[in-house]
């Protein structure tokens, strides 16, 4: 799954190791503190939805800002050179603008504790059922990727054998979420964020220089590439070849509307940060927050694959001894002194364990409220639920460790995430979609439209594309067009569900479809400053839309 190259070992001294000790007791820290808040399972699954907007929106990006995006997008950028970017200005800004104007109303009005619950709500058991069930399986799996490939990175960069880095990671992690709860993972998640941002811009400053500054990336590259390389949209049309092996109709649907909107709109990961969140108008403002930083995660993920190119042109390439996944190692090793580098790995391991403690998070909340407490031990009290969440912490940790190996089979990291992304997000957001627009939707339609857009996103990957049966040119292409399949079929069988199956009364809708609310909603912990100019969502919103698309101009010309 994620190839490192030998000779990648890092030449790390006490201080390093010093930095990440430090590190591993501040984690740990946090993890006791926040346990001082954590009274009832809506503390410990929602931080007793008391978190400020600043607070969860780091948390919101850091949760997705894990070490497989790092090196993902980082060999991204080495195989694919800018196109890389549409994964972040295409294929994320406006999804999360959409959830914080439009859904994030439904989701925090309706008071639900996940996003399975307000499919409960919604259409009824047997889509919540499934849904959960998904869900859980999702966030273990991902879980598992991230423990996976922080084990590979750390003994490739230190050493480490990796069940060594596997237990210390895992451990960590259990520790301070079954501490802490949510409110452990989120202020963790704030404290990673800028631990992730300390490692990469001091890379990111010092490989520039090295090359001579993005005027030598650039005649470099253009050089060696070819001048589409450096470009977003070059080569992009309907018939064209290029290393992505997607065009322009493909990008856009596919990857900037059904995969996009599927992940950021539904996956339970993010969503759960927004709902932690005090009132409305912070959980509005928490994807809207993240959205800015997100915005600009290239300049220090994608700039240092280019930059690792300059510096080692045949990566990637047979005989090489280096793999696209070994960009941003590289780097690490020829550039940083200690000290520094020291800050690089924990910025590194900090990457990994927001992205495993976000899933696992999630995994606990699902599993507790959406199967255990709503179909297997009903009506207990508070405390049991608790006490639950805190044994299903341990339970999901170590179902991580095992489903970590049946990535193995997939030769890019961000290639297995993006194939879990379209069988299991984007039919959740058809379902999300067409059930918040249209009162008409029955609870039928609900589960059979997610039911077969999963199916159909299976059949597409599994036996159209890799039995050949159909000519796509790449993973992530196949990834593009399963997110399609999945987005179609399941709102056709929604569509055609529903006009034979009887709905539900519009009195039992409110604050679940558009043009409802729940009642009082708006006052519902308003606090005085939440209406001034700067933090209106709109301007938020599309502030966030207007900067990602005047960060396209460079690379369109």
């Amino acid at each position: 799954m994620l190839h490192l190259a030998e000779g990648l070992r890092l030449p790390t001294n006490g201080l390093d190791y010093t930095i990440l000790a430090i590190y591993f007791a501040v984690v740990l820290g946090i993890g006791f503190a926040a346990r001082r808040s954590v009274k009832t399972s809506l503390d410990f699954f929602l931080s007793g939805r008391s978190l400020p907007a600043w607070v969860t929106g780091l948390a919101f990006v850091a949760a997705n800002l894990g070490a497989t995006e790092i090196l993902g997008m980082a060999a991204n950028g080495v195989q694919y050179g800018a196109y890389t970017v549409h994964w972040y200005w295409i294929g994320a800004i406006p999804a999360m603008v959409f959830l914080g104007l439009v859904m994030m109303p439904f989701y925090y009005g309706s008071k639900v504790r996940s996003v399975p619950e307000f499919l409960l709500h919604r259409f009824g058991p047997s889509s919540h059922l499934l849904s959960s069930v998904i869900f859980a399986i999702s966030s273990v799996l991902i879980a598992g990727v991230n423990l996976y490939a922080m084990a590979i990175v750390l003994e490739a960069l230190l050493g480490w054998p990796e069940w060594v880095a596997i237990v210390v990671a895992g451990f960590f992690v259990l520790a301070y979420i079954t501490i802490g709860g949510l409110s452990s993972a989120i202020y963790n998640e704030v404290l990673q964020f800028f631990v992730i941002l300390a490692a990469l811009i001091p890379l990111t400053i010092v490989g520039l220089k090295r090359v001579g500054g993005w005027d030598g990336i650039t005649s470099s590259l253009s050089a060696s590439q070819g001048g589409d390389f450096l470009t977003a949209w070059d080569g992009t049309g309907i018939g064209e070849a290029n290393p992505l092996g997607a065009n322009w109709l493909t990008i856009v649907l596919g990857l900037g509307f059904v995969m996009s909107f599927g992940y950021w709109t539904t996956n339970f990961a993010e969503v759960q940060r927004a709902l932690s969140a005090k009132n409305l108008s912070a959980a509005k403002r928490t994807p809207l927050i993240a959205a800015f930083p997100k915005i600009l995660i290239p300049m220090v993920v994608v700039v240092p694959g280019f930059i690792a190119l300059v510096m080692e042109p045949t990566i990637g390439q047979a005989g090489s001894g280096l793999d696209y996944n070994d960009a941003i190692p590289v780097l690490m090793r020829d550039l940083l002194p200690n000290g520094v580098l020291g800050i690089a790995v924990t910025g590194l391991l900090a990457a990994f364990m927001a992205g495993m403690a976000a899933n696992v998070s999630s995994f606990n909340t699902v599993f507790t409220n959406d199967i255990w407490a709503a179909y297997l031990k009903k009506g207990r009290e508070d405390g049991y639920y608790l006490k639950v969440g805190r044994v299903v912490t341990a339970v999901g940790v170590l179902i991580g460790m095992g489903t970590a190996f049946i990535a193995a089979g997939f030769s890019n990291i961000m290639n297995y995430l993006q194939t879990l992304f379209s069988f299991f997000n984007v039919p959740l957001f058809v379902v999300f979609i067409i059930g918040m627009f249209w009162k008409r939707t029955t609870p039928a339609a609900g589960f059979w439209g997610l039911l077969s857009g999963t199916a159909a996103a299976m059949v597409n990957y599994f036996w159209l594309y890799q039995q050949g049966i159909i000519d796509i040119p790449s993973d992530q292409g196949a990834n593009f067009v399963s997110s399609i399949v999945a987005f179609v079929v399941g709102g056709i069988v929604m569509v055609v569900v529903t006009l034979v199956t009887k709905p539900k009364p519009v009195e039992q809708l409110a604050g679940l479809v558009y043009g409802t609310k729940s009642p009082g909603l708006d006052l519902e912990g308003a606090e005085e400053g939440d209406e001034v100019w700067y933090r209106k969502p709109a301007l938020l919103g599309w502030g966030a839309i207007i900067l990602a698309a005047i960060c396209y101009v460079p690379f369109s010309f």
